[in-house]
């Protein structure tokens, strides 16, 4: 098998990868913490990560794939509180509504993108019981301590053996936990300190029994227990977006150093930030766009909808450790580019063979693994696809030609490298999907006028009830009913 390349953060170069068990992949994610509607950088991340973890599979590579869903113990930045019981508060719901509510949005914003669910997904809440028995051996190996029924992360002695900063390569007087400023904070020895057991104060929802007293883990420490439970004490590659580096990964480390004296991971692996029309994606100064939005248009930064493989598309023509920028016009060029390459595709299974291949296809197809074997490099392959294309429209006017046996591997490996790496889903199937959808709802919106005229609202609402539980918003203007799927 060719070596694959990829960027190892601890190192900070490019590292030949080798499988602590040959054949076989194992690989964690940092998850979603299920308080809000998935952000869209946040889905770059975990689309970089399904193409890594398609890519594995199509070389042959067995693959664990663990992802976690983050259902309690994410501390905001002013008080004691998870954003999950914060949330809960403010809709006036229980914790894990909001955890139900948010989950599933999640699930199903990732299969409208064609991602492949991980092998498992394990939750902060259904693994309180091995974050406790951690904390205890972290106890245990004298690097934590306990204070007013909260455990804290002893930093300082950590560092005396061990390097408290090596994946961040922040210096220990640089590394205080200046993103978390919770109450209790002055029970710290050091401002470094971080806690991996908050004692809960009689306003907080979310809580469990302890051998310190009542209270909720440090966000840290469920990707620990995690990762390690289900991939072992030591495993393959790490990944998550670049803004978990520090502290949480640092954190991770330091954590599964304590219990298991072993480095967890070998292979670090961060992805880049997306940003929007050239600044940071903020919902406080209107400068955001929720995934729906793309698919809906309903967002004052896009002039139409995009379909959720024009926007796959788009994320996939950036290379994962790069910043990448969302615009109405980046998107609008690569749906252009998506077409041209479906159109393509579409008419690739119609082409003849020849008696002489004109086109080298063995050194094109090993361009497209060189790289995708050079960290994943996206861009470059579709640029590989490009061509492709081009040698596709060529062959059709008679131009170009290939014998059989080229154009069978031609055809494998178009399809191979767009639907089965990149994921990226056949325009012309959808189309046909959505010209069906179309015609049954234009029918029941011509059933709910009928309706309407005949002043049976109840049948009427009935309609527009039923379609939106399906997630078809009907929207009544001057010229009509028209709708949106969301």
């Amino acid at each position: 098998m060719q070596d694959l390349l990829i960027y190892n953060t601890l190192s900070n170069k490019k590292e030949v990868f080798k499988p602590l068990k040959e054949g076989y992949v194992g690989m964690y994610v940092c998850g979603p913490t299920v308080y809000s509607n998935v952000h869209l950088g946040n889905v770059r991340t975990f689309m970089s990560f399904d193409m890594i973890y398609r890519y594995f599979l199509h070389v042959g590579y067995k693959v664990r794939y663990v992802r976690n869903i983050t259902d309690a113990g994410h501390l905001t930045d002013d008080n004691s509180e998870d954003k999950i019981s914060t949330k809960a508060r403010l809709e006036q719901l229980e914790p894990m509504e909001i955890v139900q509510k948010y989950t599933i949005d999640f699930h199903e914003i990732l299969k409208k993108f064609n991602n492949l669910p991980p092998s498992i997904e394990p939750t902060a809440t259904g693994h309180i019981i091995e974050q406790i028995e951690a904390i205890e051996t972290i106890l245990k190996n004298g690097l934590a301590y306990e204070i007013n029924g909260s455990v804290y992360f002893d930093v300082l002695k950590y560092n005396e053996t061990e390097n408290y900063g090596i994946l961040s390569k922040r210096k220990i007087e640089e590394a205080i936990e200046n993103t978390r400023v919770l109450d209790g904070q002055s029970d710290k020895k050091n401002p470094q300190d971080f806690a991996l057991w908050k004692k809960a104060e009689p306003e907080h929802i979310q809580r469990w029994d302890s051998p310190w007293g009542v209270g909720f883990p440090g966000w840290h420490m469920e990707c620990t227990v995690m990762s390690t439970k289900y991939l072992g004490k030591e495993f393959d590659i790490h990944g998550g977006g670049m803004d978990l580096k520090f502290p949480h990964h640092e954190c991770e480390i330091a954590q599964a150093q304590a219990c298991n004296h072993v480095a967890p991971v070998k292979y670090w692996m961060h992805t880049n930030m997306l940003t929007m029309n050239g600044r940071k994606m903020s919902k406080s100064t209107g400068n955001n766009i929720l995934p729906d939005e793309i698919f809906t248009g309903d967002n004052k930064h896009i002039s139409k909808a995009y379909t959720a493989g024009v926007a796959r598309f788009f994320m996939m023509q950036a290379h994962y450790r790069s910043i990448l920028d969302f615009s109405d016009t980046a998107i609008a060029a690569a749906e252009k580019g998506y077409v041209r390459m479906m159109d393509a595709v579409e008419l690739m299974d119609k082409l003849e063979f020849s008696a002489k291949s004109s086109i080298d296809v063995n050194k094109w197809k090993q361009k497209c693994y060189d790289a995708m074997n050079d960290d994943f490099n996206t861009p470059i392959l579709i640029a590989h696809l490009f061509d492709a294309v081009k040698w596709i429209n060529l062959i059709n006017d008679g131009k170009e030609t290939l014998t059989e046996i080229d154009l069978d591997t031609f055809r494998t490996t178009v399809n191979d490298f767009v639907f089965h790496v990149l994921g990226l889903e056949n325009i012309s199937e959808n189309n046909v999907d959505s010209d069906k959808l179309s015609g049954v709802v234009e029918i029941l919106i011509k059933l709910r006028k009928e309706a309407r005229d005949n002043k049976d609202w109840v049948l009427s609402d009935q309609i527009r009830d039923e379609l939106i539980t399906l997630g078809i918003q009907l929207k009544d203007g001057k010229e009509g009913t028209t709708f949106s799927v969301n």
